[in-house]
């Protein structure tokens, strides 16, 4: 129960009330927001004022959708004689949202599937956008929950992101030291062969969400090719005072500007390595995967009724990959040197399995 309120905080009460109470499927008349504020704010208020208030509301630009109805009412006139008006009854009082309850439990899924969020600060965004909608939105998803197991260890992943961020816009350098997992299932940052903490200057691009993890495109100082780090793997991030290396000057990029869609299809699984023009056949039902991962800029050709064969101009690491993975419904069939080395990488892995069953 609310405690009792002024009667200046009436407006707001009211549109607490209808931020809280009301959406397209749930609508409420004046009666309804009388009845509410008596029971929950402590303010006994009546429909005239409601009214006044929610015309208010209208005139200061918020966007409440209502019904009007006709109905005929008795005048009284002075000398004691009747006569019947026209008057219009206002009701089902809603707010529109700029978010409707779909496009917000999308907002939630996209929270819950990825993996580079912290989990304790997933669930305060989740908060934060089941706070856009009414009551009946947060009813509906109290049953929807995610695994911290699956989320990263790094708190420091919005700072980052907006560091980052700053770099891009300033084009400048960052550096940074990176964390990875050790058999104590823990983060630990990165070090030389001396036993050093390893130091990353780079300059970077862009970043990129792929297969539910956070990525930075970028280029290592040291060589003149294009990387990918982990945005949740980064730590100890610093804005440096060095102008960032033009993506054109790098090696791949043919002296043109970042087109990320581009670059997004080329390295499916986010390796760094060059691209390069691959031919391999596939079983006839991969075909949904295949333009899933490569796009749709792939070529089909030699169709039979149980294979086909793809070109398509990819990430020769993500290619070899693609291609161990999905055998032995993938077959390279160009270049040749790739395809002997994934022959020669699966002849390892038999290898071992037949010597470990001697």
């Amino acid at each position: 129960m609310y405690t009792l309120q002024p009667k200046k905080n009436l407006i707001m009460n009211i549109l607490d009330i209808l931020k809280r109470y009301t959406d397209m499927n749930h609508r409420l008349s004046q009666k309804d927001i009388c009845e509410i504020l008596n029971d929950e704010y402590g303010m006994k208020i009546d429909r005239k004022s409601v009214k006044r208030n929610l015309m208010n509301l209208i005139d200061l630009g918020y966007d409440i959708e209502y019904s009007e109805s006709l109905r005929m009412i008795k005048v009284k006139e002075k000398d004691g004689s009747e006569h019947e008006e026209e008057s219009y009854i206002m009701s089902d009082f809603y707010l529109n949202r700029d978010f409707d309850d779909s496009e917000l439990r999308l907002l939630i899924d996209g929270l819950l599937f990825s993996k580079h969020i912290p989990y304790s600060q997933c669930k305060q965004l989740i908060e934060k956008i089941k706070g856009l909608s009414g009551v009946y939105f947060k009813s509906r998803i109290k049953y929807i929950a995610t695994f911290p197991e699956d989320k990263t260890d790094n708190k420091q992943l919005f700072y980052n992101i907006d560091m980052i961020d700053e770099a891009i816009s300033k084009k400048r350098k960052i550096s940074f030291k990176y964390l990875e997992y050790g058999t104590d299932k823990n983060m630990h940052i990165k070090k030389r062969d001396d036993g050093t903490e390893r130091e990353y200057i780079i300059s970077p691009y862009q970043m990129a969400a792929k297969e539910g993890k956070y990525y930075l495109i970028c280029n290592y100082d040291k060589y003149d090719d294009i990387s990918n780090y982990r945005i949740d793997r980064i730590t100890d991030i610093k804005l440096l005072d060095i102008p960032a290396k033009p993506f054109e000057s790098l090696k791949g990029s043919d002296g043109n500007p970042l087109d990320l869609h581009k670059y997004m299809t080329e390295h499916i699984y986010m390796y760094s390595s060059k691209n390069i023009y691959v031919k391999f056949k596939i079983n006839k039902p991969m075909i949904s995967d295949v333009i899933d991962m490569f796009g749709k800029d792939v070529r089909f050709s030699e169709e039979t009724e149980n294979s086909v064969i793809v070109s398509a101009y990819t990430n020769e690491m993500a290619m070899e990959q693609f291609a161990k993975s999905f055998a032995p419904d993938v077959i390279v069939l160009e270049p040749q040197e790739l395809a002997e080395k994934v022959i020669a990488d699966m002849e390892k892995t038999l290898e071992f399995y037949e010597k470990r069953h001697l």
